[in-house]
Formats: structure tokens, C-alpha cells, sequence
């Protein structure tokens, strides 16, 4: 039993490992083990939104049961050549740029969150630069053959008389007519908040009845978010949410293959474009029925829309149809108040059954103390209090297998390769000093989940964007710039190693002493919000196996009398 240490150390390192490398390879980033170049390469092409090809778009929501096919209405993609106008409106929480051509939101800046690049501007979310497109767009389709209603791409004047903020709200005001269909978008805003509501009327100027369509989408590129990391891995691409299917998340590759699977009708749910801390969602009214399509525009171009049956609108009448825009961070309890569902853009994937009460529980402890960093060492010191039972009895078998560690090397040499003999002689020392060589490693394979929860809270939570603890941490969410918190893990880590039974087999101890090196190391390109979880979680471990020990000690020093 002499790699029982190795195996305690492989069981919780390598399953840390392999589940961090297989959520890459299902969220479609390149694997640890061997980098794809498929997607880099595809994600590196430059949109040209000028080229694009027409989108078709059906001129109906399909019915239920019904299989969506192009009609003969087209909508063309965004073309940069053709820009009309820019609006600017301001909040406390965005700087919005919509562009009169189409009356479209084309560039979100979020006054609250700094920029990925480092330059010290605020968050730029939404954008309509050919290296970097994503814009929300709507659009009425469903015209007869030969004519079309105004789309994303139709003229549109802003009748808004203006633009500052009337009390809490806002109202940014569009019209334009085509087709004897005349549309009044109004988008209103909030002072304070991310939800956008955009209401469209939709006016029936001819002599005929109409049977009209309204699209709600979002355009984007394929590109991830500025400062991406490879050490970890956040899914970035369209999601699409339904009572029935619930969170799908669907990547790009996956739409260019023409093998995206998602929900494509239902009355109720969302469409989003996800990435890590950021998320963009429309949300129609519940109970409308409606088509969910994404597709590929152009190289590295990409677009997921909704769209649903206004109805038949009489000559001279108009009908209403509204929803509502999230362009904003991934705040859970705001999104989970804007429609069902929508908090869930923040995935925690298997572990989310005890991810959720964890991340609720850190941020009740955040409100007591005010500080995200002292929120994760205290989270930290109470999950390893709640679990001191086991990791006691681990620690303790532990420290018994160093108390007989001269007595196994001296079985190696007395029976040197029979094994036979070597194994029953070893089981004999074993029930004598009433030892379960497992004792060390079933304890720590419980709280694996719960470690690997953590993970993905404190990785996931838009909270530690740009929030400080002490000193030289001024970012949770970026590395060490000091690189000070790795190197205490790499040190807590080497002394654990130091407290535990050497393995006789010198390869085996050499492994050993080289895993902090490799989990050190690739800590130094991690969040300090993580490194310093792992910081206070050795620490504290380090403690409870030093007491726990000493404690034994004492025991067999007692029984030596």
C-alpha cells in the first residue's frame, strides 16, 4: 500500500483536472491535453458584414407541430457601408448607441464594469465595428410577394422630442413605413437598470388585412471575449431557454455545421447570446408562440432570433406587440426577476444542485462583510468546518500511515517481490494498528463536489469582476499581478506533502513533490478569487492535519507508558 498517497493525490487533483478538461470540450473550447485549432481558426476570420449573404426569415411564426421554412420574405444582414444615423442615450448603467437604420441597439457600453482590455474605459458589451459586431436587432416581415415591412435594415426617424432621462425612465422613440405598414418602436429605459422594454405598434395603412411577423434578434461574431482565458474554460455563443427543454446552450460551430439541436417552437422562454460575466437576451411576452432560429451569416458571423405572429391587423387598426431586452452582467437576482429562467445563463452544469444554495449563502455572507475577498475566506474556513468530521478521520489515517511507514519499508525488503507474502503481511500490520488504507481517500472523494461548486461559483460570478480585497489584490476576477498568491499555494501545498507518509517507491515520491509544481503553475494564470480559495482551503487543511497529529502523538506516546 504504498501508493495509497499517490491515489489520494491523483483522485482529488486529476478529477479537478479531467472535469475542468471535459467542461472545455463540451462548452467547444480546445482541450488541455491537445489544442484544437479547428475553432481558433474560425474564430480568427474577420466579419464582413458587407458581404453577407440575404437571411431569410419566415414571413410567419410557424404553428405548432410545424416545421419552420424560408419564405419568400427576406431580411439582408447588417451592412456596415449603409449606416444611418447614431442616437446616444444615456443612464446611470449604460451609454447606448442606436442606429437610426433599422432603429437598432449597435453599441452598449456598461458604465458600472471596466473594460476587458485593460484600457480603463467602461464595458463595452454591445458593438457594430466590422472586427467586432453584436448588435440587437427587430424587424416586421410577413409582406406579400414583391414588397417588404420595415426590417433592421429599413430607414427609420427618431421622433423622440428627447433624450434625457424623464425621473426613472426614458423613452428612445422610432418610426418608419413600408409596405403600408407604418412601425413605432419605443424602447424605454431605466435609470438603474439592465431590463430594456421595446414595444412595437404596428399600423396597417392600406386597404387589406395583414397577417405580419415580428423577429426579435441577436447578431454576433464568433470571436471570444477580449482577455479569454486558456487555463479555464467559459462557454461563449446563443442559448435558448424553454419550460421544456430548459438552458440549451448551442455552439458556434456546431450552427456552421448545420448540427446546432435546440428548441425551435414554444410558447414561452428566451433567446440569449452568453459569454463569461455578460449576457444579452430578448424574452417575449409568455404564451405567444414562437420560432427560435439561429444562423450563420457570414464567415464568423452568426445570429439567433425569435420570432412570433403579430396577428391579423384589419385596414386602418394597429396591434402591440412588446418584450423585453437584457443587454447586461450576469446578475443573478435580477435576471431571475425579468423572466423565468433567465438566471440560469450563469451555468453551473452538474454541480449546479449545489452551486446555487452556495452562491446564495456567499452572497448573504457578502452582505455582512462588504468585501468579496474576505466573503471567500470566510465561505472557505466555514465548508472545510462543516466537513471537519471527514477530513478528520482522513487526516488521522493519514498520520497512522506515517507512524508505520519505517514498518512497510521494512516488509519491502524482508519479502522483497513476493508479493503474496508482502500483501498478507501488510493487511496483518494494518488490522493490528486498526488501519483502513482507504481511510484517506473516500473521505476527500465526498467533498470533491463540493470543492468543484466553489470552483465554478467563485469562476462564474460576475460579483468578483473588479472587485478588490486587500493590498495588491484589486481584481478577484484577473490574476496576481504579483503573483504572490500562487507561489503561497505552491508552499501550502509542498508542506501538506511534507506532513504525509513519503511513498518508498522513489518515482512515486517524485510525482509527488511535482504536483505542486503543475497546479501551482497553472494557478498563476487563474483568478486570484480561486487562488485564494485554494490559498485558505491548504492552509486551514494544513492546520486541522498539524492538530489532528499531534493529537495521535500524544495517544501513542500515552500508550508507550
Amino acid at each position: 500500500m504504498d501508493t495509497r498517497r499517490t491515489i489520494l493525490w491523483m483522485i482529488f487533483s486529476f478529477s479537478l483536472l479531467l472535469l475542468w478538461n471535459n467542461w472545455q470540450v463540451h462548452n467547444g473550447q480546445p482541450s488541455l491535453f491537445g489544442f484544437s485549432q479547428t475553432q481558433q481558426v474560425e474564430q480568427t476570420k474577420t466579419a464582413t458584414p458587407g458581404a453577407v449573404s440575404d437571411a431569410s426569415v419566415p414571413s410567419h411564426a410557424a404553428p405548432p407541430g410545424a416545421t419552420s421554412k424560408p419564405a419568400d420574405t427576406s431580411v439582408p444582414a447588417q451592412d456596415a457601408e449603409h449606416r444611418g444615423q447614431d442616437v446616444q442615450v444615456k443612464t446611470n448603467v449604460y451609454d447606448l448607441t442606436f442606429d437610426t437604420r433599422g432603429a437598432q441597439l449597435v453599441r452598449a457600453q456598461l458604465l458600472k464594469y471596466k473594460a476587458l482590455d485593460g484600457s480603463g474605459g467602461p464595458m463595452l458589451l454591445l458593438d457594430n465595428q466590422p472586427e467586432r459586431l453584436y448588435l440587437a436587432q427587430t424587424g416586421v416581415v410577413g409582406a406579400p410577394q414583391g414588397q417588404s415591412y420595415p426590417t433592421h435594415l429599413t430607414p427609420f426617424t427618431l421622433v423622440s422630442s428627447g433624450l434625457a432621462m424623464q425621473g426613472d425612465t426614458t423613452k428612445v422613440v422610432f418610426e418608419a413605413t413600408a409596405g403600408e405598414v407604418k412601425v413605432v418602436k419605443t424602447y424605454t429605459l431605466h435609470q438603474d437598470s439592465y431590463d430594456i422594454l421595446v414595444q412595437h405598434d404596428i399600423y396597417n395603412l392600406g386597404t387589406s388585412p395583414i397577417d405580419p411577423s415580428i423577429y426579435l434578434q441577436l447578431t454576433r461574431d464568433g470571436n471570444d471575449p477580449p482577455n479569454t482565458s486558456g487555463f479555464y474554460s467559459t462557454f461563449t455563443g446563443p442559448t435558448v431557454y424553454s419550460t421544456e427543454e430548459k438552458f440549451q446552450k448551442i455552439k458556434f460551430d456546431e450552427i456552421t455545421k448545420g448540427k446546432a439541436k435546440y428548441v425551435q417552437q414554444a410558447d414561452n422562454g428566451w433567446i440569449a447570446m452568453v459569454q463569461h460575466y455578460f449576457a444579452s437576451a430578448w424574452i417575449p411576452p409568455e404564451g405567444v408562440i414562437r420560432t427560435n432560429q439561429t444562423l450563420r451569416l457570414a464567415d464568423n458571423l452568426y445570429a439567433i432570433r425569435s420570432i412570433e405572429p403579430v396577428g391579423t391587423i384589419a385596414p386602418g387598426e394597429h396591434k402591440v406587440m412588446a418584450a423585453q431586452l437584457w443587454v447586461g452582467p450576469q446578475d443573478q437576482q435580477a435576471m431571475s426577476a425579468v423572466a423565468p429562467g433567465l438566471d440560469v445563463v450563469v451555468d453551473y452544469g452538474w454541480v449546479t444542485i449545489i452551486a446555487k444554495p452556495m452562491f446564495k449563502f456567499m452572497t448573504w455572507l457578502y452582505t455582512l462583510l462588504g468585501n468579496w475577498g474576505w466573503t471567500i475566506v470566510v465561505l472557505t474556513l466555514l465548508i472545510k468546518l462543516v466537513f471537519y468530521p471527514l477530513s478528520a478521520a482522513s487526516y488521522r489515517s493519514m498520520a497512522k500511515m506515517k507512524l508505520v511507514t519505517p514498518r512497510m519499508k521494512a516488509l519491502r525488503d524482508k519479502f522483497g517481490d513476493d508479493k503474496a507474502k508482502l500483501n498478507a503481511a501488510m493487511m496483518e500490520m494494518y488490522r493490528t494498528e486498526k488501519i483502513n488504507p482507504l481511510g484517506g481517500c473516500l473521505p476527500m472523494v465526498v467533498q470533491i463536489p463540493v470543492f468543484i461548486s466553489l470552483y465554478w461559483v467563485l469562476l462564474a460570478s460576475v460579483e468578483m469582476r473588479g472587485a478588490p480585497w486587500i493590498l495588491w489584490i484589486h481584481d478577484l476576477s484577473v490574476r496576481d499581478p504579483w503573483f504572490i498568491l500562487p507561489a503561497i499555494m505552491m508552499a501550502t501545498m509542498f508542506l501538506q506533502i511534507r506532513l504525509n507518509p513519503t511513498p518508498p517507491d522513489p518515482m512515486q515520491a517524485k510525482i509527488m513533490m511535482l504536483m505542486p509544481l503543475v497546479f501551482g503553475g497553472m494557478m498563476f494564470f487563474f483568478p486570484a478569487g480561486l487562488v485564494l480559495y485554494w490559498c485558505v482551503n491548504n492552509a486551514i487543511s494544513i492546520i486541522q492535519q498539524r492538530v489532528i497529529m499531534n493529537k495521535l502523538d500524544r495517544e501513542k506516546a500515552a500508550e508507550a507508558r
